[in-house]
């Protein structure tokens, strides 16, 4: 089963953006990731295709584009063009859930699905088969530096019965309030792709909390 860490650059130094990018691609860290915020699915704003554009110029690893906005089926092909590998959007912000996946993948890009804290797993049902990746949103999105959501391990419990019910090549990853303290009890949980912002942007040396975050999933 893979074991990713994908550091997300929501919490990094955007006065040193290159610099931080260059330190993930130094690192042990498998992706980046990149949220895409509209301040309307979510009460925040963040970045869009530009800055995307610039992080792809210097990426070395494939950059995990979770977009967190509304009607996201008119940005998709924008944010592949600017160096998407994989997209992730919003059940909850996706009234034509698939048809926005075969428009994603239709773009180049691995196509995944995230839920909310509120949304169960059992609402993918009828699209699991055709995902790359489902994401477990740990804190309600729009902020980083959340507390983590405890029934987040329920959440992941039910999300491997539908795995292997429907798609035993998905993958699983877990976003928000993911540190030191739960990363070894969430990868055997079943995730395979832990997003860590704050943990490691705002650590003493990122590089060595990245390559400890990794090795929380040897076991």
């Amino acid at each position: 089963m893979k074991q990713l860490i994908a550091p997300s650059i929501l919490a990094a130094d955007f006065a040193n953006l290159q610099r931080d990018i260059e330190m993930v691609n130094q690192s042990q860290g498998d992706w980046i990731h990149v949220d895409i915020m509209d301040g309307t699915f979510v009460p925040n704003l963040s970045m869009g295709f530009p800055v995307v554009s610039a992080v792809k110029k210097y990426a070395q690893k494939p950059l995990d584009v979770h977009l967190m906005i509304v009607d996201p089926d008119r940005y998709i092909k924008r944010f592949a063009d600017a160096g998407a590998s994989n997209i992730t959007v919003h059940y909850e912000a996706c009234p034509n859930l698939h048809r926005t996946i075969q428009v994603i993948k239709e773009a180049g890009c691995t196509a995944s699905v995230a839920l909310n804290p509120h949304s169960p797993v059992e609402l993918l049902r009828d699209i699991v088969a055709d995902l790359y990746m489902v994401l477990i949103m740990s804190v309600n999105p729009g902020f980083g530096a959340q507390h983590f959501i405890e029934h987040t391990y329920k959440k992941l419990s039910d999300i491997n019965e539908l795995r292997n019910r429907s798609n035993l090549d998905l993958l699983v990853e877990v976003d928000g309030g993911v540190d030191e303290s739960n990363a070894a009890k969430l990868f055997r949980a079943g995730a395979n792709v832990l997003v860590a912002g704050n943990s490691v942007f705002s650590s003493a040396n990122p590089t060595d909390t990245i390559a400890r975050l990794k090795k929380a999933g040897n076991f």
